[in-house]
């Protein structure tokens, strides 16, 4: 894709998450979306089929933004898996707390629950492929009976992910300190599985579950 064309791509998701917040729901009609936005028709099917895809590929640039951070990071490449994780997660939810209010929006509304996961589809297999990529390096030292299939993992890091999500969105701490627990516990926990000591961290993350859930009431 030419520069010019991701700048269009750019424009088109940019229009489309103003207008979302600011007439509090998703734009309805491409052809008024388009008129609204000064732009021709062809040029939003030229990226999109529909406003799903929008809303999709909003969620893969929050994904390609983290990357993009992390590969800045000159130690990135050579650190343990549980320290990229855990860079993978501070790192995108400094990304989503740019665009909170939309993130709020896009998963809190009154569409069906299928309606508003769909929009996570194609994130959910970048991110899915990624923690895989972690869980193969971990195998790497590992003798075969300890090594960890990465498919069914990595399904657990995204199932991970979703609950770390669903806190942040509840999340009312300063600073979202609560979130950076919820973090580096939830990463320390799945490590320890990983590794095969996962009782003391269990009770441990399952405690800190217990006080926050009750700490809302």
């Amino acid at each position: 894709m030419s520069q010019k064309e991701e700048k269009e791509r750019e424009v088109i998701i940019a229009a489309f998450m103003e207008h979302t917040l600011e007439k509090d729901h998703f734009p309805k009609s491409i052809y008024k979306f388009c008129k609204d936005n000064k732009m021709e028709e062809k040029t939003f099917y030229k990226f999109f089929g529909s406003f799903q895809g929008v809303r999709q590929m909003i969620w893969e640039t929050f994904y390609d933004n983290v990357m993009s951070l992390l590969r800045k990071d000159e130690n990135f490449d050579s650190a343990q898996p549980k320290e990229k994780l855990l860079s993978f997660y501070f790192t995108f939810f400094e990304v989503l707390l740019l665009n909170r209010s939309y993130v709020l929006f896009a998963l809190s509304g009154e569409e069906k629950m299928m309606t508003k996961v769909s929009q996570l589809s194609s994130f959910r297999k970048l991110f899915k492929g990624f923690a895989a990529e972690l869980i193969e390096e971990g195998n790497v030292d590992k003798p075969s009976y300890l090594q960890h299939p990465p498919k069914i993992f990595s399904e657990a890091a995204w199932v991970q992910l979703g609950f770390l999500l669903k806190f942040w969105m509840e999340d009312s701490s300063a600073d979202f300190e609560k979130t950076d627990q919820a973090i580096e516990k939830s990463v320390q926990t799945a490590f320890d599985v990983f590794d095969n000591t996962p009782l003391s961290a269990l009770v441990d993350f399952g405690k800190f579950l217990w006080k926050e859930k009750f700490a809302t009431l």
